[in-house]
């Protein structure tokens, strides 16, 4: 079992950045897929992206890529979402989320950190 905790959400100026991170209990954390949610006031959660349990490989919704990046250290048991060039709307609760097999739905999350982004 996982359990996770995000951190380093704020208030930032549009054009700034932002990390966020997702820290992780259990000593399988490193077997985990983590992906990266978002949800927006009156809007339904979306998918930002995904890591590999390796590192290897990630993707990112066509909304973020070329300025969001997922990384994740795993003797730290962490992920990080580096969040760049910020719009007003990627105004959201940012959810981490983890799950052992891409067949099978996120079954641990976080309870989410607020990134705010001003114009």
């Amino acid at each position: 079992q996982v359990q996770l905790v995000e951190s380093g959400g704020g208030l930032v100026q549009a054009g700034g950045s932002l990390r966020v991170s997702c820290a992780a209990s259990g000593r399988t954390f490193s077997r985990y897929f983590i992906g990266w949610f978002r949800q927006a006031p009156g809007k339904e959660r979306e998918f930002v992206g995904s890591i590999h349990w390796s590192g290897g490989s990630t993707y990112y919704a066509d909304s973020v890529k070329g300025r969001f990046t997922i990384s994740r250290d795993n003797a730290k048991n962490t992920v990080y979402l580096q969040l760049n060039s910020l719009k007003p709307e990627d105004t959201a609760v940012y959810y981490c989320a983890a799950r052992l097999d891409t067949r099978t739905e996120y079954n641990y999350w976080g309870q989410g950190t607020q990134v705010t982004v001003s114009s």
